[in-house]
């Protein structure tokens, strides 16, 4: 998937950090397409930060003490590979949906953000929620597929359906509709020099 990212990247943009926090090296997410998903966020991070374009990462601090996302358990802090830097927001929310009982859509507001770029986990879970929200509210989004990730699924039926085929049938949704589906290259390249 490549496709020249218009009009180019500017500061009316934010890259959105999703989640991506020690919880999701807990075994239950070990079914995880797409390995190299953090690599791909930390080469966001560098180069949203060399130019200058906004970063806001979004913690999920879960009321339930059985999640590995748990408020006050060990897989709640921001991985250290994509840890905030001094004067990045985060914005705490504790559903899957980044806008819900959160300031986060004020905060693009009183910016004036009017576009995002959503990397994270998992594709299936907050960054589907999130990013159709934020289609709805009226932001443009681009989606790296490279910079996120899914697990396997099973249905109702109990039939378990693979971390892969998880993943294309959300990109395949969420690009038909509600975001420009696109790579972490070419993201990059559309940032300001």
């Amino acid at each position: 998937m490549s496709a020249v990212i218009t009009p180019p990247i500017t500061a009316n943009t934010a890259l959105i950090v999703l989640d991506v926090q020690k919880a999701i090296d807990d075994p239950k997410w070990a079914s995880k397409n797409n390995p190299g998903y953090v690599d791909k966020i930390v080469d966001l991070l560098a180069g949203f930060r060399a130019a200058g374009i906004p970063v806001i990462h979004i913690r999920h601090d879960e009321p339930n003490p059985a999640s590995t996302y748990h408020t006050d358990g060990p897989g709640n802090a921001i991985k250290p590979e994509v840890a905030p830097l001094p004067g990045e927001p985060v914005i705490a929310k504790n559903v899957n949906c980044a806008f819900i009982a959160t300031d986060l859509e004020k905060y693009l507001h009183d910016h004036g953000i009017t576009r995002l770029v959503f990397t994270g986990v998992v594709i299936h879970n907050s960054m589907d929620a999130s990013i159709r929200v934020a289609h709805c509210l009226g932001f443009d989004v681009i989606l790296p597929l490279d910079a996120t990730t899914a697990i396997d699924v099973t249905d109702a039926k109990g039939i378990r359906h693979d971390a892969q085929t998880v993943f294309d049938l959300f990109a395949a949704v969420l690009g038909s509709e509600y975001c420009t589906l696109s790579t972490t290259d070419d993201v990059i390249a559309a940032l300001p020099a």
